[in-house]
């Protein structure tokens, strides 16, 4: 790694004297040389970069991303996948178990670490709370702990079950692990495509009400507070599920909960051109939601954001609406929705790369002299084309194709590497 330098740039780091501050960084074999308010030239060699008007933070880590591998390399694969998150800004990825086979074992994890490893992005794999995915046994919760998973779930399938739910969170309190639930409940969510709704009445789509999300809610908060146990949520969407979780934190329950992105930006009515990009689950819901998730965002009932990104391959999301697969790439695109949604950089950060590690158990990154270098550097006012040439996934089924978006990341660095674009 050669040196860098790091001119008149932002500090966004929480914990650095100079947080919030103007300053320049100088970053040296992998660790933080130095920071001061100002760092002369004195190498050869040196890569100089003009940090005015951008921001330097912690890299960002994502709770919620899927990588394919082992199994569906076709969609993208460890190393793809580590390239499109270095690409969005993150160092760190929490790995859903939605592969094949499911990460249900030690085994699967331990190939997971092995063989990412040597990557800038530090993949972490998330272990299944069920065998198989199926809802019916508990999985090998605690050696797949001992073998390195950091949480547990089923990705995008909801364990219906609510005693196997109950023992989970019991269980995993022995070595202070932690649940993933995704709070769908699917005997009301049925087999809708779509919010339930005005658009869905217009479009004459089967809808997803609300409701199925914010039942499940209820039935694990509920579930928590029996077991005093902690339960986090993965990709809220409704107004009813931020007051449901707004109280619970209020009451005390362990819980926390993250919001994917694109929900901070798009409703349901992107859907009326049938275009399967914005299929997604949950799905699209009204202004009303968004307004909510926005506000959730701001005090603090919902911690961090994520991408769920869901990666699929052209035959999968190119035919019709009604048979189409829900979800969308979106590692490449969080930082610009984010902005777009009108999140104030410093909460950003808060929700991109602290609070998933916090979460997680995991150490933040600091610009402490002597520190493995972890960072993002980032130009909120920066234009780029999100295109052919730009998109580091394996797939592209994203409906920001093509378009001009505001917010780059210019340079990332973790384990020595460093990342730019």
């Amino acid at each position: 790694m050669k040196t860098t330098l790091v001119q008149s740039v932002k500090i966004l780091f929480p914990e650095s004297v100079f947080y919030n501050k103007i300053a320049d960084v100088l970053i040296e074999n992998g660790k933080i040389a130095e920071v001061a308010d100002h760092i002369p030239v004195s190498g050869e060699g040196w890569e100089v970069i003009d940090g005015t008007g951008k921001f330097l933070a912690p890299g960002f880590f994502d709770l919620n991303a899927n990588l394919g591998e082992p199994g569906l390399e076709t969609k993208e694969d460890l190393q793809s996948g580590a390239i499109a998150a270095a690409a969005g800004g993150f160092t760190g990825v929490a790995a859903q178990p939605s592969t094949h086979p499911p990460v249900h074992s030690k085994a699967e994890v331990s190939y997971i670490l092995s063989r990412s490893k040597e990557f800038l992005t530090d993949i972490y794999p998330v272990g299944c709370i069920s065998y198989n995915r199926e809802g019916k046994d508990l999985a090998e919760l605690y050696d797949m702990f001992q073998a390195g998973a950091v949480a547990f779930s089923d990705g995008t399938r909801p364990v219906g079950d609510s005693g196997l739910m109950s023992r989970a969170l019991l269980y995993v309190k022995g070595f202070d692990g932690l649940i993933f639930s995704f709070p769908e409940d699917s005997s009301i969510a049925g087999k809708g495509k779509m919010n339930e709704g005005v658009m869905s009445t217009y479009l004459g789509m089967k809808g997803i009400p609300a409701l199925a999300e914010e039942v499940f809610v209820s039935r694990d908060l509920f579930l928590a507070e029996y077991n005093e146990s902690k339960v986090h949520f993965s990709t809220i969407s409704s107004a009813g599920t931020v007051a449901l979780i707004r109280d619970a934190k209020k009451k005390g329950i362990k819980v926390t909960c993250d919001v994917a992105a694109h929900h901070l930006v798009l409703t349901e009515d992107e859907l009326a051109g049938f275009d399967s990009n914005y299929k997604v689950k949950p799905p699209l819901r009204p202004a009303a939601d968004v307004a909510a998730l926005i506000e959730g965002l701001s005090d603090g009932t919902i911690d961090a954001i994520v991408s769920q990104h869901t990666p699929h391959e052209v035959e999968f999301k190119e035919v019709e609406f009604e048979i189409a697969s829900f979800g969308m790439t979106g590692l490449q695109t969080v930082l610009p929705l984010v902005l777009q949604a009108g999140i104030p950089v410093e909460q950003l950060v808060e929700k991109l790369s602290v609070n998933p590690r916090k979460i997680l158990n995991l150490p933040v990154p600091s610009l402490q002299q002597g520190e493995d270098a972890n960072f993002v550097l980032f130009d909120p006012n920066q234009e780029w084309c999100f295109d052919e040439s730009s998109n580091k996934s394996k797939s592209f089924n994203s409906p920001f194709r093509g378009k001009n978006l505001r917010g780059k990341v210019i340079l990332v660095g973790n384990k020595g590497q460093v990342y730019s674009w």
